[in-house]
């Protein structure tokens, strides 16, 4: 068994490819004099408990802007439908990058750190969490942060939502928000309850994300263009654990700029 006192081997991995639907070649757009996954990359490598840092990426370009920064590269197929089976496809070189032995037994042991290249705010003290969490709670399935939703965001849909079981377990996902209030005007539902955002971190233990592939699709997953929900509809677990705020993901021209007037 597992000894739940030991530390883990833990890596964070940044999926990172040029042909975003929304918004073409953002990772490598520029904000306050760095490309946006520069920015990532760096703040990920200040959260303390994580081994290596490494860019997953089917883009030539980004690999050789990556290695330039310093920071290693897994080249992978372009084919991937999402970063997690992006991870997926290369989830044992994470091991290995991250100390970790790349056999079976000992893929239960490595958490594997899932940071959107979109995030160039993102705070290192959240990645610090998942790390805590994930030995607090011996080592689940999945962790992913959340945060409480301003009533502002509530409707959006570019905000993906939330809706936790009273342990923390997430039930569900969805660009909507969750619960509906029946007899209640939408602007009038955050006075009556507390909604949930989505961070957009994953932290998977490595032989559950080895596992991704053989998973089917979801029709939800596809439905709301979230991958996260492909997990809950196979009885996977994500466990979610509360932060205080969002880190901005930037998937649109208007938080693009949002993004280059908060930069430091």
């Amino acid at each position: 068994m597992t000894d739940p006192v030991l530390d883990p081997c833990v890596v964070v991995a940044v999926p990172a490819r040029l042909a975003s639907a929304r918004l073409p070649g953002k990772v490598l757009a520029d904000i306050a004099g760095k490309p946006m996954l520069q920015h990532v990359l760096e703040r990920c490598s200040q959260a303390k408990g994580v081994a290596a840092v490494v860019v997953c990426t089917d883009s030539d370009q980004v690999r050789a802007d990556a290695e330039a920064w310093g920071f290693p590269v897994l080249m992978t197929s372009p084919d991937c439908s999402s970063g997690s089976e992006r991870l997926a496809s290369v989830v044992r070189e994470l091991v290995a990058a991250a100390g970790g032995l790349p056999s079976d037994p000992a893929l239960s042991d490595t958490l594997v750190i899932n940071v959107q290249g979109d995030q160039p705010l993102l705070d290192p003290g959240i990645i610090e969490a998942m790390v805590a969490q994930f030995v607090a709670l011996l080592r689940p399935p999945v962790l992913t942060p959340v945060y409480p939703l301003m009533a502002d965001k509530l409707h959006d849909p570019n905000v993906v939502k939330v809706l936790r079981a009273r342990d923390g377990r997430a039930i569900t996902f969805s660009r909507s928000a969750l619960p509906h209030l029946r007899g209640v005007p939408p602007e009038q539902w955050a006075d009556h309850t507390t909604y949930w955002g989505h961070v957009g971190l994953y932290g998977y233990r490595a032989d559950v994300l080895a596992s991704w592939t053989a998973l089917p699709v979801s029709p939800l997953e596809q439905l709301e263009k979230l991958e996260q929900l492909r997990l809950i509809d196979a009885g996977i677990p994500l466990l979610t654990f509360a932060v205080d705020q969002d880190c901005l993901s930037v998937d649109t021209p208007e938080q693009l700029e949002q993004a280059r007037a908060l930069a430091p």
